[in-house]
């Protein structure tokens, strides 16, 4: 048993200390900003129809249907669908009061915004209009006027799958929802732009997504897990189908404020990619052995995140055993990796949060967001344990939002 608990020790470490250095080296490329494309925008011509997924959002949604009205693009190149999700408030009647098409859906048993999608684009497949791709967003976001534009410029350049820069609507609403907006500023920087630098594939970030009408009739959505965005983004990768970002395309989306909603929310996405991990981790892995495709592999890597949380915590736990117990003379031949390696990869993972911020000129009251980050860090461990214990359990749990901002507050 002992030789059994060694084995796994240093195969724990070994894989942790390489993922992170892995991620670490993709993420060198974030320092470096994308240069703003200076040549001229085409002119719009390609259609949209923008499909808002809504349950119970009547505290929200108007800011984003009158945002949604004043974009900087053709109204007869754009029409804006609600899909009222089992709602059982007023969001249907003011999205009717607001002009909007409001798409009503009833379904006690195939819940959640995956399954939404799916029935709005076989209504739209049989509808007389047809539009060259698809835009969704969530009913509590707001968006930037030159959206469209960007997904017109983007679209032009032959990109079929784009995903926009996602900020934090609310970031100081709490110390929760500045831990959101660190994480995102990381995401958006160290990830996405990093990736975006080295020619790689972006991720999906389920909302401020654009999808190529014609491919999504091609591949069919089927992306109904609890985390869709996840699993079309495993699906676009394994098909050689390459998300692109457009980073001045921008979303705003409303975080939890209080604890205990985030865990909900985490869990969900804890639980939805945990089993999108479990079913396309190896298809993908084999699929990049077979191609040599560097894409398949970093997929698969993404994939691997939650597992990594898992392996970070039980690493830390034994890091605990050898340091600051008596065990650290018997089990000290557990170190694979020096303590000095540790120390040090931890303290680059965490330096690049104030380095993105100071990057992205980010003003000074969010840096007290660095204090409680830690903490909020920490949750995922316990939040990610559960959600690969039970990602069996496909439950919707619904974000409730009450923030109703106005882009012109925040532009303000």
């Amino acid at each position: 048993m002992q030789q059994f608990f060694i084995g796994i020790a240093n195969l724990f470490q070994i894989i942790i200390f390489s993922v992170s250095i892995y991620q670490i080296i993709i993420s060198l490329a974030g320092f470096k900003k994308q240069k703003v494309d200076m040549r001229e925008k085409p002119a719009p011509e390609k259609s949209f129809a923008i499909l808002v997924a809504a349950h119970n959002e009547e505290q929200v949604i108007a800011p984003l249907l009158e945002n949604l009205k004043k974009l900087d693009y053709p109204k007869d190149l754009y029409e804006v669908i609600v899909i009222c999700d089992n709602c059982t408030d007023q969001t249907a009647e003011i999205v009717t009061k607001h002009g909007v098409k409001a798409m009503e859906r009833f379904d006690e048993d195939r819940k959640g915004k995956g399954y939404a999608m799916e029935w709005m684009l076989n209504q739209l497949w049989q509808q007389e209009r047809q539009f060259d791709a698809i835009i969704v967003f969530d009913a509590d976001n707001l968006v930037s006027k030159n959206f469209l534009l960007e997904m017109n410029h983007k679209l032009m350049d032959g990109h079929r799958v784009i995903q926009s820069y996602v900020e934090t609507k609310n970031p100081y609403d709490s110390w929760v929802t500045l831990s959101y907006a660190i994480t995102y500023w990381y995401i958006n920087r160290m990830w996405q732009q990093a990736r975006h630098n080295w020619g790689m594939a972006s991720t999906l970030a389920g909302t401020g997504m654009c999808f190529e009408s014609n491919l999504l009739k091609e591949m069919g959505w089927d992306a109904t897990s609890l985390t869709e965005d996840v699993e079309f983004t495993a699906r676009c990768i394994g098909n050689e189908v390459y998300p692109t970002w457009a980073n001045q395309a921008i979303v705003y989306d409303e975080k939890p404020i209080k604890l205990m909603s985030s865990v909900r929310q985490r869990l969900r996405w804890m639980r939805g990619h945990t089993d999108c991990a479990r079913r396309y981790m190896k298809p993908l892995l084999l699929q990049a052995i077979r191609t040599r495709r560097f894409a398949q592999f970093d997929a698969v890597m993404y994939l691997f995140q939650p597992i990594r949380f898992v392996f970070v915590a039980a690493v830390w736990v034994m890091s605990f055993l050898q340091l600051a117990t008596p065990l650290y003379t018997q089990f000290a031949f557990l170190k694979t990796i020096p303590d000095e390696g540790w120390i040090i990869l931890n303290i680059a993972l965490f330096l690049q949060f104030p380095i993105v911020m100071l990057m992205e000129r980010r003003p000074l009251k969010s840096y007290w967001g660095l204090i409680l980050f830690p903490v909020f860090q920490l949750t995922w461990f316990p939040i990610t344990l559960m959600g690969l214990f039970t990602s069996k359990n496909k439950s919707w749990n619904h974000t409730i939002h009450t923030r109703s901002i106005r882009l012109e507050d925040m532009e303000g």
